[in-house]
């Protein structure tokens, strides 16, 4: 997974990608480099090593890059480790030949074993097989166009692709696209393209979705992107975007993290305006329900399947995406129900590929408009919660569960949710206190039944992801079926236990742990719970609805994992080893 971004026009193209590359590297942050390229004395210039976009930039000095065309890229590691002959940008023997990648090329070795025999490689990974590629094209073919010789070269590969390329003598930047995001920006006398709109925000709103197997070109003054079947009207693929530059800034917040988990007050009623009557329609019209999502997005489906089976009488089950295809059946009575913050999940899109082979109804709910799972779905609702940058999904997982909520209850349900939601905030002191109690724990366990227990396993994901501590959740019956022989003296165990009926059973299991020395953290408002527990985040429940209890519960357990991150001296926004979207299988 990696973020790319290319322009061409009137400013300095270093600038543009230096600063495109900081709103991008929520895409991965383990290597940065840019290239630019000044037409005016035909010079290439690349620069490039590991670390984070700050520290590099300013240790090769990308300010100083001259020209008004570039492309750049930010890495997360998947062929070739982390060093600076992995870094992109890669060119060819010539360096006539620059190129950026965002995907995983299935044939490189055998393209690599081909090219051998005349070229030189300078790295370990699958993407510099592209720019020989472009090279042999350019040299051996009898192809006299530029672009025609891009295009042949790009035919030749195989897997997932996003790709920039930038060659000597032209002044256009060249672009292909297979199964890994790529947007283009129309500016005014300057254009740009990019993993996503978040760095192409801030000089236009006017986006143009690629599409598989679509390629192009674009100069300063023009775009062309053109299929198999040949040129495609841009007007017609036009949307413009509501997204504003300081929504996809810190805005005095020191991570984008905690902005995030705070800005959700203010952008809930925005989230409550999501249009759902499709997805009650289809929801009423099809009694076999799929639902399809990975990580954050799945612990949302499972709570879609709860109130499916509990409250709409649904034959419905949730899978994570990645082993749908190995253990589903759907077929034309089926609908599949896709669930991505990204609307780019490699492992969501390919569960809808196999599911629409097999003649499935396809519904997403995704955060990004024009991103590729709605582009593929038959009917889409957005969340609506505006970007979100930080790497741990937290807006939009509440956005996730808000609009279900909605497609299920009806949108007289909003009131009560955006006040649960909103009293939670009041848990935040007590959560700075128990942080400083756990955070250098080994091992956390969190325990929920019911619809808590989705929410439990979002809050261990959470807490691992960040703060690397060792964290599980567990459906409280489970616990005498092998879990409990992991709880020793003042190991942290967090007991979800609303005022709804799980909570006796709950209580049970909160007496197994404590007997055998665990400490107990209840988010509760039950007095028969807080009573025995060692530390309590207070919640809220609806005494007419207790399953909203669970939105007193999200923001909690965010601000958990941030203050543990925080106390551990770790960087929130960026988890080791992960990237916001995962756009490769």
């Amino acid at each position: 997974m990696c973020g790319i971004i290319g322009y061409i026009g009137f400013r300095k193209a270093s600038e543009i990608l230096s600063d495109g590359l900081k709103a991008l590297e929520y895409r991965g942050y383990d290597s940065i480099g840019i290239s630019t390229y000044n037409h005016a004395t035909k010079e290439i210039s690349i620069k490039k090593d590991v670390g984070q976009i700050k520290e590099v930039s300013k240790k090769l000095e990308f300010e100083k890059m001259t020209g008004n065309i570039g492309i750049g890229h930010t890495r997360w590691a998947t062929h070739g480790v982390p060093c600076l002959e992995n870094a992109h940008p890669h060119s060819d023997c010539t360096g006539n030949v620059v190129i950026v990648h965002n995907g995983v090329l299935e044939n490189y070795n055998k393209l690599k074993h081909e090219l051998k025999l005349n070229h030189r490689f300078a790295s370990n990974t699958d993407s510099e097989v592209i720019a020989h590629l472009i090279e042999d094209e350019l040299k051996y073919s009898k192809l006299k166009d530029v672009y025609s010789a891009f295009k042949k070269a790009i035919s030749r590969l195989k897997g997932s692709f996003a790709i920039l390329a930038m060659i000597k003598g032209e002044e256009r930047v060249f672009f292909a696209k297979l199964k890994s995001p790529l947007v283009l920006g129309v500016g005014s006398n300057e254009n740009f393209a990019a993993s996503d709109m978040t760095p192409i925000v801030k000089y236009t709103k006017k986006m143009i979705p690629v599409d598989n197997n679509e390629f192009g070109y674009f100069n300063q003054f023009n775009i062309y992107l053109e299929n198999e079947s040949g040129a495609i009207d841009l007007e017609k693929r036009m949307e413009t975007i509501d997204w504003t530059p300081q929504m996809a800034s810190k805005g005095g917040y020191p991570y984008f993290m905690l902005k995030e988990i705070y800005e959700q007050r203010d952008v809930i009623d925005q989230i409550l305006t999501s249009d759902v009557s499709k997805g009650q329609e289809l929801i009423r019209d099809y009694e076999k329900i799929n639902i399809v999502a990975c990580g954050t997005s799945y612990h949302a489906g499972l709570i879609l399947k709860y109130l499916l089976n509990k409250y709409k009488n649904k034959l419905s089950d949730t899978f994570i995406a990645s082993e749908y295809p190995f253990v589903a059946y759907p077929d034309s009575k089926t609908l599949v129900v896709a669930i991505s913050q990204s609307g780019e999940t490699a492992d969501t899109l390919e569960a809808l590929r196999f599911a629409k082979k097999r003649g499935a109804k396809l519904l997403s709910l995704t955060n990004v408009n024009g991103s590729s799972i709605p582009r593929f779905s038959d009917e889409v609702i957005y969340l609506n919660a505006g970007p979100e940058i930080g790497v741990a999904a937290t807006k939009t997982f509440t956005s996730q569960i808000a609009v279900i909520y909605k497609i299920i209850f009806g949108g007289s349900i909003g009131k009560k949710i955006k006040d649960i939601l909103i009293s939670s905030y009041d848990a935040f002191e007590v959560i700075d206190r128990i942080s400083e109690k756990i955070y250098k724990s080994t091992d956390v366990f969190f325990l929920g039944r019911g619809i808590s227990y989705p929410i439990a396993m979002e809050g261990a994901l959470k807490l691992k992801e960040l703060s690397y501590i060792h964290a599980e959740a567990y459906p409280g019956g489970e616990l005498k079926h092998g879990p409990l022989s992991l709880i020793e003296n003042g190991v942290p165990v967090f007991i979800l236990a609303p005022n709804d009926a799980t909570a006796r059973k709950i209580h049970g299991n909160l007496k197994e742990v404590k007997s055998r020395g665990g400490i107990i953290i209840s988010l509760t408002d039950v007095d028969y719970v807080a009573d025995d527990s060692e530390h309590v985040i207070p919640i809220l429940s609806d005494k007419k609805n207790p399953d909203l209890s669970i939105f007193s519960m999200l923001l909690p357990l965010q601000y958990l994992s941030y203050r543990v991150a925080i106390l551990r001296n770790l960087d929130p926004d960026k988890p080791r080893n992960l990237a916001k979207s995962v756009t490769v299988e």
